[in-house]
């Protein structure tokens, strides 16, 4: 036998062999379907204890999969938060992309551009990031897929239909390459259709109200329309689920459920307090998550971008600072998994316009925390500064409701007082917060002597990994953020009213 011709038909034979081997590892890479709510609380989701408000789809991905019960989005308002989880980089790492309504700055790698580069068919529907502007071709979430309309069943839910948009994108895509899909619902983000519970089986009694609210029939009556648009986005995750099914795509595909932040109510939404940062995360992965997994862990948003790569077989971009945890997502355990990941940092900067002093306009109300198993610390940077904006102007960084109505028509001699100061009033230097004994946040522990060596703890840790991630406000140059250009709706400062945006945003 000619050697080598043998050699040469055995190098073309491996060859053949790899090229095949790759060309199978390409097409068994899993698909990525990611799912958020537009400011939904943890706990409005049947597996955090939910009962006024119905998720038999979450429910069930949840009695499939995983729940991690300390999963944080490290800034409580939409497009911060949305930042985080595109980029894989912390809040205060993010520059203008810091701030709510800024611009997302083009240096910044996604997970989904990233993704497109590997190989994967990328897309959105409904709400990617934002609200804010960007410079690149497509939304941070990747190309939009929001055509396809339907008629809502109440008034203020969106007339985008996300699951056959979700449909319209793997039609038109194919099946030749694996996906990753944002299907974003604009639900259940205010407006509510006034009642629209009633249009329902609900009963006021049914509604549970946080304790840092009166219970009346006004505040019941909003819970209950805020939980027919949390049901509404269930309603649509179980669209999806079925469409994975019949194309035969669910076995090959990673479920994502979370929520970008709290309920949009006073004191959760844009918030350091305990609802409005703890999100739900439900990870459904047929064959690699174990049914009825229940993990300790804790998890930030940052960590969403690199798990993202890791689970599609791509090293993640080294300006992701977020880590990954692939590693938790196969073990077979339940409970604490990673004696590491024992703490999130949390922090924010300037929501919405609205807040103005002698030091200017627009100004953020700066605020950094820790959040461990047991406290959540936080330090208000500005504490001479109003958290939620200032009154004259309305309390802009909270939307307007039944319930925010309710609060600010209180008056100091009303014995509901307590209930508004909670919600709207200036904050101590420092707050703390035992969150095994108080998950509504409402004693503050941080003035007690008993706590003051505990306290010192939290805050030179917060600090010193705070500094280590390059955070300006650590580092001397924290007003930084309140020279970003902020591209919402405006405010007119002389008259108290809002001002239209500027013509040139993106919509």
């Amino acid at each position: 036998m000619n050697y080598s011709k043998f050699k040469g038909h055995l190098v073309i034979t491996l060859l053949g062999l790899m090229l095949s081997c790759n060309f199978y590892a390409q097409e068994k890479r899993p698909n990525i379907l990611f799912i958020i709510a537009d400011d939904a609380s943890k706990n409005s989701f049947g597996p955090y204890g939910a009962t006024y408000v119905k998720t038999p789809a979450v429910d069930q991905l949840a009695k499939d999969g995983a729940v991690f019960n300390n999963a944080y989005n490290c800034n409580p308002k939409c497009a911060p938060a949305r930042a985080c989880i595109v980029t894989g980089k912390y809040s205060w790492q993010l520059k203008e992309a810091a701030d709510h309504n800024g611009r997302f700055p083009s240096e910044f790698k996604t997970y989904p551009q990233l993704l497109e580069k590997a190989g994967y068919n990328v897309g959105f529907t409904g709400k990617g990031w934002g609200p804010g502007v960007y410079d690149t071709a497509h939304n941070p979430a990747g190309p939009e897929y929001s055509d396809i309309k339907l008629i809502p069943p109440y008034k203020g839910i969106s007339n985008i239909d996300y699951a056959a948009n979700f449909a319209d994108f793997l039609d038109k895509k194919g099946d030749a390459k694996p996906f990753c899909f944002w299907l974003g619902a604009k639900e259940p983000h205010r407006f509510y259709e006034l009642d629209s519970w009633k249009k329902t089986d609900k009963k006021l009694t049914d509604a549970e109200v946080p304790p840092f609210y009166p219970d009346n029939d006004i505040i019941r009556g909003d819970l209950l329309d805020y939980a027919n648009e949390v049901e509404w986005f269930d309603t649509q995750i179980g669209r999806a689920i079925k469409i994975l099914e019949s194309k035969g795509l669910l076995e090959n595909t990673m479920v994502v459920v979370t929520s970008d932040h709290g309920m949009p109510f006073p004191r959760v939404k844009g918030q350091l307090y305990e609802e409005g940062f703890h999100v739900p995360l439900v990870v459904y992965w047929k064959g690699v998550v174990q049914p009825g997994r229940i993990i300790d862990d804790f998890v930030s948003f940052p960590d969403l971008a690199p798990t993202f790569m890791q689970v599609a077989g791509v090293t993640p971009h080294e300006q992701m600072t977020g880590m990954g945890f692939l590693n938790l997502l196969q073990s077979p355990k339940s409970g604490q998994l990673d004696s590491n990941r024992d703490h999130v940092l949390l922090g924010k900067e300037r929501h919405d316009v609205g807040r103005a002093n002698e030091e200017g306009t627009d100004l953020a109300y700066p605020v950094r925390a820790i959040r461990t198993h047991t406290f959540l610390y936080a330090r208000n940077i500005k504490p001479e500064r109003w958290p939620v904006g200032n009154p004259e102007y309305g309390f802009l960084n909270c939307d307007g409701s039944p319930t925010k109505s309710y609060l600010t028509n209180l008056k100091p001699n009303d014995g509901e007082y307590h209930f508004f100061e909670m919600s709207f009033d200036r904050r101590p230097v420092e707050e703390l917060y035992n969150i095994k004994e108080d998950p509504h946040c409402i004693y503050n522990l941080a003035a007690r002597p008993e706590y003051a060596e505990q306290m010192k703890q939290l805050r030179k840790q917060m600090e010193t990994e705070l500094i280590a991630q390059g955070d300006p406000r650590m580092l001397g140059d924290g007003a930084v953020f309140d020279t970003y250009k902020y591209y919402g709706k405006g405010m007119d400062y002389k008259t108290g009213k809002r001002l239209p945006p500027p013509n040139y945003i993106k919509k």
